[in-house]
């Protein structure tokens, strides 16, 4: 199943209210497991950008060095 960011924003939003009632909150509902499923997808979000860079810089650097050989074949 896969959940919009307004769904995830819903759902974030309900499980922090459930925090915020602590020891009257529903019995059984699982609030902390929540969280770190809302914290474990937050800290994919930031991977997904992070390799999202490292690629576009490879990208890059590939290019210069695709022009440089060909530069220096150009020389020879």
């Amino acid at each position: 199943m896969i959940l919009s960011s307004s769904q995830i924003r819903a759902l974030r939003q309900r499980n922090d209210e459930e925090l915020r009632k602590g020891n009257f909150a529903k019995h059984g509902y699982p609030a902390n497991t929540i969280q770190d499923l809302l914290q474990t997808i937050e800290a994919l979000k930031s991977e997904k950008k992070k390799w999202k860079k490292v690629a576009q810089e490879r990208g890059e650097l590939l290019g210069r060095l695709t022009g440089m050989l060909e530069e220096y074949n150009k020389l020879k």
